[in-house]
C-alpha cells in the first residue's frame, strides 16, 4: 500500500511515476484540514487539533519563529496517510511519498530486494526512510543501509504496521509539530528537550543508503509548508 500527502494539481505526476502493481491512496480522497493556504485556527478547533508550543529561544532559526499553516496541513496529511493505512488493508508495509517524491524507473524492484537484504540480516526496523536529509552523522547498518541519525525531510518512507499504531498513539494531533521533527523524534533523542519529553523515542529506524528516492528542487516543485502563512495567536 502507497499512502501519499499531496495537492490535487499534482496528482497526475506522481501517478505516472508510480508502480501500477501498488495500491495507492490519495490524501485528496480523504477528508481534513490539508490545505495551509486555507487552513484556520478555528478549522483547527473544530477538528479536535491542538498545537505543540512550538516557538523558542534559540539560534536555530527554524525553532525561533511560529509554525506556517502549510507545516501543519502536511503533518495532517501524514498523520491522515497512517490512520488510513492502519484502518484499510492489512499489508505488513506502508509506504508514504509526498508529491515532490522523484521515484525511479526499478523503485518497487529496488525496494522489494532492498526488504529481502534486511530480511536475510536480520535488521529489525520500524521506520524506514527511502530518502531524507541527513542533519547528524549515521552509523553502519547492513550493507546499502544506515541507522539514521537526526534527519529531515519526509518525501519517502515505509512503516511497518508496528509503526503505525505507535506513531498513532503518540497524539501527534493533540500537540501539532512539524512531521520533519516528529518522525526522528520517534528514534532519537529528540535535542529540543520539550520535544524529547513530549515524544520520546519508540522505534527503530533505518534509511536506505545511497537514497531509493529523491526530492524534487523546490524551484520546480514549489513548497506547500514554505508558501504560507505563519500561525499568529
Amino acid at each position: 500500500m502507497v499512502n501519499l500527502p499531496r495537492r490535487l494539481d499534482r496528482r497526475s505526476w506522481i501517478e505516472q511515476a508510480l508502480p501500477t502493481e501498488l495500491a495507492v491512496t490519495f490524501t485528496s480522497d480523504l477528508n481534513g484540514p490539508f490545505d495551509g493556504r486555507s487552513l484556520t485556527h478555528e478549522a483547527l478547533d473544530a477538528a479536535g487539533h491542538q498545537l505543540f508550543s512550538w516557538q523558542i529561544e534559540s539560534d536555530n532559526p527554524w525553532w525561533n519563529r511560529p509554525l506556517k499553516y502549510g507545516e501543519i496541513g502536511c503533518t495532517l496529511a501524514h498523520l491522515a496517510c497512517w490512520r488510513d493505512a492502519a484502518d484499510h488493508g492489512d499489508e505488513p508495509y506502508v509506504v508514504v511519498l509526498e508529491d515532490d517524491a522523484v521515484v525511479p524507473a526499478g523503485f518497487l524492484t529496488d525496494l522489494l530486494d532492498g526488504l529481502d537484504r534486511l530480511e536475510q540480516a536480520r535488521s529489525d526496523f520500524d521506520l524506514l526512510y527511502l530518502g531524507r536529509f541527513p542533519l547528524e552523522p549515521d552509523r553502519e547498518a547492513a550493507p546499502g543501509f544506515v541507522v539514521p541519525g537526526y534527519s529531515h525531510c519526509t518525501f519517502g518512507y515505509l512503516l511497518t504496521r508496528k509503526a503505525l499504531h505507535m506513531l498513532l498513539v503518540a497524539k501527534l494531533d493533540h500537540a501539532i509539530v512539524p512531521v520533519d521533527e516528529f518522525l526522528p523524534a520517534q528514534y532519537i533523542d529528540h535535542p529540543r528537550g520539550d520535544l524529547r519529553a513530549r515524544f520520546p523515542k519508540r522505534l527503530a529506524a533505518l534509511a536506505f543508503e545511497p537514497p531509493l528516492v529523491h526530492q524534487r528542487p523546490k524551484d520546480e516543485a514549489g513548497s506547500d509548508t514554505e508558501d504560507s502563512e505563519f500561525v499568529v495567536a
